[in-house]
C-alpha cells in the first residue's frame, strides 16, 4: 500500500492560486459555515485544488488553503495526508486505482498488478506521455464484481489480465470505454444470469387468483373510493341537519317577537277623567281608587244576639 508523503521538492510548484471561478466557489463553501467555523470547509477546498492542479495536491495549495481558512498549515497537511482521496504525487491523465484487498486478491488482483507494472511501471509512476499512472488502494466497495479498478471517477469491474490490458490500451489512445462489468452480466447479478424469480407464477398474478386480477383490484379500489365518498356525504348531511335543529331550538318561541300593532288598531287606554271608563274597572291613579272606595256603601254589621233571661238558664 502507498505511503502518504508529499511529492519531492523538484516537482512541487512554487506557488498556487485558485482561478477566479474556483475562488468564488471556495467563498461560497466557506459561507456555509458560521463565523469561527470556516475550517470546516477544508476538505471541499482541498478537493477543488486537486481538481484544478491536474489531479494532485501540491504543498503550495495546502499553504494557500491554510491562509484562506486561518488554519495552521500542519492542520491542513494532516487532513491531506490522512484521506486517500487526495493525491499527493503527480498522476497521469487516467489515474488507475487498483483494489488489492481480500475479495479482489482472491479473484485475481495480483495478475492485474503485474499488468500495471508491465504497461505503466511501478506504483506512482506516470508514463512518459502523461496518460497513465496507477496505485494499489484499499477496498472500493465493488466486491461482488471483483477484481476491479477505479479509473478517475469510473469503476471497471470483472477484470481479467486480458480485458484489463485492452482497457489500458484504449485509455492511452483515447478510445471510448465502457465502465461497469467487463463481462456479459448486468450490474452485480450472478454470472450467467439471475437465479431468482424464474417462475412466472411469482410475478404474473396467478398466485393471487385467476382471471384479470389487475382489473379486479382496480374495481375493488373504485368501490372502496365510492363507499368512502358516500359515507362522507352522509356524515356531512347529518351534521348539517343537526346544526339546523340546534339553531331552531336556540331560536325558541320566547325569542320570536311579534311586530307591534299599528297605532290605529290599538285601543286607547281609558283615562281617570274619561266618562266612558267602567266603574268596575280597577283604577290606575290613587285619587280614583280612593273615590271608588268612598262610593262603596259600608256593609251592615250583623245584629247582636239577645241575652237569655236568667230564669231560662
Amino acid at each position: 500500500m502507498s505511503v502518504r508523503r508529499l511529492a519531492p521538492d523538484q516537482v512541487q510548484p512554487t506557488s498556487f492560486a485558485f482561478t477566479a471561478a474556483n475562488e468564488n466557489w471556495a467563498d461560497q463553501q466557506i459561507a456555509k459555515y458560521p463565523e469561527g467555523r470556516q475550517a470546516s470547509a477544508v476538505i471541499p477546498l482541498l478537493w477543488k485544488a486537486q481538481e484544478q492542479h491536474d489531479g494532485w495536491v501540491p504543498r503550495a495549495a495546502i499553504e494557500t488553503i491554510a491562509r484562506k481558512l486561518a488554519m495552521a498549515p500542519m492542520r491542513v497537511m494532516e487532513i491531506a495526508t490522512f484521506y486517500t482521496m487526495f493525491n499527493l504525487q503527480p498522476v497521469g491523465e487516467h489515474f488507475i486505482q487498483l483494489c488489492g484487498t481480500t475479495p479482489c486478491a482472491l479473484r485475481g488482483a495480483e495478475a492485474l498488478k503485474k499488468v500495471c507494472e508491465d504497461v505503466i511501471g511501478p506504483q506512482s509512476t506516470v508514463t512518459a506521455d502523461g496518460k497513465l499512472s496507477w496505485l494499489e488502494v484499499e477496498c472500493l466497495g465493488a466486491c461482488c464484481n471483483a477484481p476491479m479498478a477505479q479509473v478517475n471517477f469510473d469503476y471497471y469491474e470483472d477484470l481479467t489480465p486480458e480485458n484489463f490490458r485492452a482497457l489500458l490500451d484504449d485509455l492511452r489512445h483515447g478510445r471510448p470505454t465502457k465502465p461497469g462489468p467487463q463481462v456479459e452480466r448486468s450490474g452485480s447479478e450472478p454470472l450467467g444470469g439471475g437465479e431468482t424469480l424464474k417462475d412466472p407464477a411469482l410475478y404474473d398474478g396467478t398466485v393471487i387468483g385467476a382471471g384479470d386480477w389487475q382489473a379486479r383490484i382496480t374495481e375493488q379500489r373504485k368501490a372502496a373510493a365510492e363507499a368512502a365518498a358516500a359515507k362522507a356525504a352522509a356524515e356531512a348531511a347529518a351534521k348539517a341537519e343537526a346544526e339546523a335543529a340546534a339553531a331552531a331550538q336556540k331560536a325558541g318561541p320566547t325569542d320570536v317577537k311579534a311586530a307591534p300593532a299599528p297605532e290605529a288598531a290599538t285601543p286607547a287606554r281609558p283615562q281617570p277623567s274619561d266618562a266612558q271608563q267602567p266603574s268596575s274597572r280597577a283604577q290606575d291613579t290613587p285619587s280614583a281608587a280612593s273615590d271608588a272606595i268612598k262610593d262603596t256603601p259600608a256593609k251592615a254589621a250583623p245584629p247582636k244576639r239577645a241575652a237569655k233571661p236568667k230564669s231560662e238558664e
